[in-house]
């Protein structure tokens, strides 16, 4: 290992180590609180719970968090030559550019600029590796080390270099937006082909078959799907690794990489981080396999349409706020949570207790 490799796997070591627990005293005087609030108990449903999380996440019993960002980390994948996706590469580049055009809106022509506009949320875009050249843009982060990441069918998606450092990529970008503002963050992707890295990633972590954790990504029809489970059958064939960061390097890719890198910076932060859909529930199992306090920081936005989702979310011991059929990616589902969770943390902070309000409990 040269010294810029020995740097590197040092900072992501101290990275990963050093995630705090959420917070036991401010836990414990919320979900008290929660029982006192002038309503019946339970009235409010899973609110409840997701209000007593966020008391755990921000340490204290009366959470306000305001700021949200979702940071779009877009790559390509060398496996889209094996066609497992309806969609060309090229439409990756395409797509960015669309987050970063200026519309009659405002920023950006694409969902996630829409819905983040709609609740307060700040966009961020990184280029974690698309297969282009890309104009200069004030608003784009730049961490592509390589044009598109390598055919995880025959070879390793990714070097142990490259994936430390775009997971410490995410991590900075993840600082800035806090640094900005930020009380939730989403890590949020946009990448042609990116769910077959993805199943690959669940299959590996959760032990399961290729066909179980294998959806349909951009729409493909049925023989499309059975080829894309050979893909991901044949890339687990080539390599047996179980370890966390290795199975990343040989299934994943750039952008999945800088999502871990965002989320284990967050929960660092005392963040919440609220998690889109099925490609990042792949980063999310990486990352709670590394440090499973990782896990007390995550919310799960909604059960997208992605097979294989329910069954990261059940492995996770997370419970999604909705299902609404999502299945674009973006962050999109991550946004849309945004108020809801404000919500939640506003009922304990704002309601009053019984005896506050003068009311005898029932």
């Amino acid at each position: 290992m040269n010294a810029d490799s020995s740097h590197t796997a040092g900072a992501l070591r101290d990275l990963i180590d050093h995630l705090p627990d959420p917070c036991p005293d401010s836990l414990a005087r919320a979900a008290e609180r929660q029982d006192q609030l002038t309503k019946p108990r339970g009235a409010l449903g899973d609110l409840e719970a997701l209000a007593i999380r966020l008391a755990g996440v921000f340490g204290t019993e009366r959470p306000h968090p305001q700021g949200a960002a979702v940071i779009v980390a877009a790559g390509d994948h060398g496996v889209t030559s094996e066609g497992v996706s309806a969609y060309p590469p090229e439409v990756t580049p395409a797509m960015l550019a669309n987050f970063l055009a200026e519309t009659e809106a405002g920023p950006g022509g694409a969902a996630v600029n829409a819905l983040a506009r709609a609740t307060g949320t700040r966009v961020y875009v990184m280029n974690a590796g698309v297969n282009a050249d890309l104009p200069d843009h004030p608003g784009l982060i730049r961490a592509a080390l390589r044009r598109g990441s390598r055919n995880l069918r025959v070879e390793s998606a990714m070097t142990e270099e490259e994936t430390r450092q775009l997971i410490l990529a995410g991590a900075r970008a993840a600082q800035q937006a806090i640094e900005d503002g930020a009380d939730f963050l989403i890590p949020g992707e946009m990448g042609i082909g990116n769910t077959t890295p993805a199943a690959a990633i669940t299959a590996r972590m959760l032990g399961a078959a290729p066909e179980a954790v294998t959806g349909r990504g951009t729409g493909v029809d049925d023989e499309r799907l059975s080829h894309k489970v050979a893909v991901v059958r044949a890339a687990l064939e080539r390599s047996p690794v179980t370890d966390p960061l290795a199975v990343l390097t040989e299934f994943g890719g750039y952008e999945i990489a800088a999502m871990l890198g965002m989320m284990l910076q967050a929960a660092r932060e005392r963040r919440a981080v609220i998690l889109d859909g099925f490609v990042e529930g792949s980063a999310a199992l990486i990352g709670v396999a590394l440090n499973s306090n990782l896990r007390h920081f995550l919310f799960p936005a909604g059960e997208c349409a992605e097979r294989g989702h329910r069954a990261q979310l059940e492995h996770l011991g997370l419970k999604p706020m909705f299902n609404l059929g999502l299945r674009l990616g973006e962050g999109t589902g991550g946004v849309l949570a945004v108020p809801l969770l404000r919500g939640a943390a506003a009922t304990l902070r704002e309601m009053r207790t019984f005896e506050e309000a003068g009311i005898a409990a029932g």
